[in-house]
């Protein structure tokens, strides 16, 4: 029998406000960050001009290991974010190849809204996922390649082996960060709303507030052809990547509607 991997309980990832929903698992963190199209990465700027504040950045991102590439989500994995060269982040990167950038990233799916008997215990479903790590520039450049594949077909299934590779220019100008996760956890809600007995017990309440889950899910709409595109139909990669993220997301919001 195996062991799922879990990141250690730590004073920096330790999940406080209702704890239960807290989740250490490389298979739930990673799967939530690998799920999100776009990742939310802090950092501080150092810099005067920033002021004080660290710096947030939306980007796109993967989990993956190029020394195991066969890994799956349980296993120890990297993050690999993608940018331009003169990017602020990317040049902090540089400047301390050894240990990397300190930052943040943070992923968050919402899957349903919670309606509840008041306000205050209305709520989302949702999941969400925070890493802790070092950044630092990718120069090899195999890995390099390898790490805009993952990225490139995580916008869309095998869309890297149904375009023209980049070359030239646009490797040169474009950085991948390497990101070393040290810590992480996941927070995740799903099921019915939980109102308290005192208003459960409240018939000129519960007789006129409609209780209950809104599924909420992520959907491609209908595929629409550039006014340069020579193709007559839409590629098969293409339609069945969008047939099975609209099928998984409608599938997985509505299975959390209820409690366990």
């Amino acid at each position: 029998m195996t062991r799922d991997l879990t990141y250690p309980k730590e004073p920096g990832n330790t999940v406080h406000r209702l704890s239960q929903r807290g989740q250490y698992d490389l298979h739930t963190v990673h799967s939530i960050v690998n799920s999100t199209p776009v990742l939310h990465v802090s950092f501080n700027a150092a810099d005067s001009a920033h002021g004080p504040f660290p710096a947030t950045l939306p980007m796109i991102g993967q989990m993956g290991s190029f020394s195991y590439p066969s890994s799956d989500l349980g296993d120890t994995l990297d993050c690999y974010l993608h940018g331009y060269i003169s990017a602020r982040l990317m040049k902090l990167a540089r400047e301390d190849p050894a240990q990397g950038l300190p930052i943040t990233i943070a992923a968050t799916k919402c899957d349903g809204l919670v309606l509840s008997l008041t306000p205050f215990s209305h709520s989302y479903n949702y999941r969400s996922a925070v890493l802790f790590g070092y950044a630092s520039a990718v120069d090899d450049e195999e890995e390099k390649l390898w790490a805009m594949r993952l990225i490139t077909n995580s916008v869309v299934q095998d869309r890297w082996e149904h375009a023209r590779l980049p070359a030239g220019v646009e490797l040169s100008t474009t950085t991948i960060l390497r990101v070393r996760v040290v810590s992480a956890s996941a927070k995740v809600r799903d099921g019915e709303p939980h109102d308290d007995k005192k208003d459960l017990e409240r018939p000129e309440v519960t007789d006129k507030t409609w209780t209950g889950v809104v599924p909420m899910w992520e959907t491609l709409g209908e595929p629409v052809a550039s006014g340069n595109n020579r193709v007559e139909e839409t590629p098969e990669h293409i339609r069945s990547f969008v047939d099975k993220m609209n099928n998984n997301n409608k599938k997985y919001a509505q299975s959390v509607t209820r409690d366990a």
